[in-house]
């Protein structure tokens, strides 16, 4: 794992400390934020299941698994940036994360912005979807 002794979310430190052990399962994202670096850090990494695992059960389509694999072919992951965060601390049960992601495809560079929703179930976070219409400014 030379490639990413930093974590590939952008924290600066070293994967392992960061999100590896969260997507290794040796222990659970505190936030909203935190969950959200961690799926990011997934799709660069490639870990499918751990990117299942973390979609909130309502939110799981049949399909799910190939539907990641197939994105996984089509880009590279370079960069990402958090806009914006509501919610989604330690003590909150939902929480709202905006984020730009960089990437690069076979024909040209490409930002995916979203606005990701977060539920905790069980004192875990999930991530619920995409929200169509946020009610924040972006940066």
């Amino acid at each position: 794992m030379a490639k990413y002794d930093k974590c590939p979310c952008g924290s600066g430190a070293a994967t392992e400390a960061c999100c590896g052990g969260i997507i290794a399962g040796r222990r659970t994202a505190r936030t909203a934020e935190e969950l959200m670096r961690s799926r990011y850090s997934a799709y660069v990494l490639k870990k499918v299941d751990y990117l299942v695992q973390t979609t909130h059960p309502d939110s799981r389509e049949d399909d799910l698994a190939e539907s990641i694999r197939t994105w996984m072919r089509q880009v590279e992951w370079l960069k990402l940036h958090v806009v914006a965060t509501e919610d989604g601390t330690a003590d909150d049960e939902t929480g709202r994360v905006e984020f730009i992601a960089e990437y690069l495809t076979s024909t040209a560079p490409g930002r995916h912005h979203e606005c990701s929703v977060f539920e905790k179930l069980d004192g875990e976070w999930y991530y619920v979807g995409e929200e169509t219409e946020p009610d924040y400014a972006t940066a």
